[in-house]
């Protein structure tokens, strides 16, 4: 994640707007703003022909809400950029949640997980199925799931969800690949 500011500099901003600078968030919006454009316009790319959430409105959805996290004691650039994958998933997932009500449940895909299905955002993916699989997988391994929100939701490398966890990259790609697995066999049960 490549940022204009560099990583200590957003960390830096990230604290001072935590205690209280409001001159920080003015120098820090332009900076996190692109960044979360980049993650939204990588998520949406996958998504089906004719969705209707467009990249600007999830990053403005998205940083309504981090804003908004006034108590939020960031860490760093890291736990900022974890947040906002928690908040895009919410909002993709709230989206997806309204559309197949108005379908009443018509529309919605069931598929199996692949093993390209969670490394590229999939237009047959049911988010609702995987926001479902995902709340159950939280009760038994939660760290798993903050894997797979990094990896599939804010598009973090491997290197950069190490970061974000402090585990090794290692742990992250085992942890992947259980998660991958785990979610594959629990969607295509539920179909």
């Amino acid at each position: 994640m490549a940022t204009a500011g560099g990583p200590g500099e957003i960390s830096m901003l990230l604290r001072a707007w935590a205690d209280g600078d409001a001159a920080a968030l003015d120098r820090l919006t332009p900076v996190v703003y692109e960044e979360l454009r980049r993650l939204a316009r990588a998520r949406l790319r996958g998504e089906r022909t004719g969705h209707t959430l467009q990249t600007t409105e999830l990053v403005n959805e998205a940083y309504l809400r981090l804003a908004d996290c006034e108590r939020m004691r960031w860490q760093d650039r890291a736990h900022f950029f974890a947040v906002s994958a928690q908040m895009m998933r919410r909002i993709l997932v709230d989206h997806a949640r309204r559309r197949r009500n108005q379908k009443r449940g018509g529309g919605a895909l069931h598929v199996s997980l692949g093993a390209g299905d969670l490394m590229m955002p999939n237009p047959e993916l049911d988010l609702v199925a995987l926001d479902d699989a995902l709340q159950a997988f939280a009760q038994l391994d939660p760290r798993k799931v903050r894997v797979v929100e990094l990896r599939f939701f804010a598009g973090l490398s491997v290197e950069e969800i190490a970061e974000v966890l402090k585990v090794s990259p290692v742990t992250v790609t085992r942890d992947w690949n259980s998660a991958r697995a785990w979610l594959r066999r629990e969607m295509t049960r539920e179909r």
